[in-house]
């Protein structure tokens, strides 16, 4: 009987190697192992086809897959060190509120036209950071916490961290023109100031103010927006 030819040595060794696997790898663990729909099995690390679980076994002690897999623990190992941290996010964010702002309301009528209006002054002395005073009038028909009057409308004003209030006033037409419809933040006294002139609709007195500014859960939502 003469020398094994080099056929006969690589098959003899992958036989070995064949036996070897069967001993030592569990195929049910193994990540890259895969029987597809035509009874074959698959290689997902290197791509390769095999007809049976001895040849797959077989394939995994080979060069060309223990290359593959030191290749891949390379790369796993670089995308663990430069992988970015995920961004949690938090949610919406939440202001803890300190209550109600102190106000002032002053009762006004120009003296040559003896128009109507009102004078609104709020002190936010503790507004947040990079925030201004937010204000929008709102229908009786709008807002949930006491029955429509149609005869009246909101004058609601929010800043954070303080509570958001209601004035209820009359449901008159706003007069904007000129410098009749006023406000200001003055951002070093701390106080939104806001005058609103009222169209004529006819020569009556301003209906009663309310004592103190009412809290509101209105939501700012429908007929218009927030004037800065």
């Amino acid at each position: 009987m003469g020398p094994a030819t080099d056929q006969e040595i690589a098959m003899d060794r992958r036989e070995r190697l064949r036996k070897l696997a069967l001993e030592t790898i569990d195929l049910s663990k193994d990540p890259y192992f895969l029987r597809n729909h035509l009874g074959s099995y698959e290689c997902k690390l290197c791509l390769t086809l095999h007809t049976n679980e001895g040849s797959y076994l077989a394939h995994t002690q080979g060069k060309k897959h223990q290359i593959n897999l030191a290749r891949r623990a390379v790369k796993e190992k670089q995308d663990a060190t430069i992988q970015p941290q995920p961004k949690t996010s938090s949610g919406p964010r939440k202001t803890v509120k300190i209550g109600r702002p102190g106000y002032r309301v002053t009762k006004e009528r120009d003296p040559d036209s003896q128009q109507k209006a009102l004078l609104f002054e709020i002190e936010y002395p503790e507004i947040a950071e990079k925030v201004k005073p937010r204000h929008r009038f709102m229908s009786a028909y709008e807002q949930k916490i006491e029955p429509p009057d149609a005869k009246f409308q909101y004058l609601c004003l929010a800043c954070e961290p303080y509570e958001t209030i209601a004035f209820k006033v009359p449901n008159m037409e706003i007069d904007k023109e000129g410098t009749k419809f006023y406000s200001n933040w003055d951002a070093t006294r701390k106080v939104f100031t806001m005058q609103v002139f009222f169209k004529d609709r006819e020569m009556q007195e301003l209906p009663s103010l309310p004592t103190r500014a009412g809290t509101t859960q209105l939501a700012f939502h429908g007929g218009g927006s927030f004037v800065r």
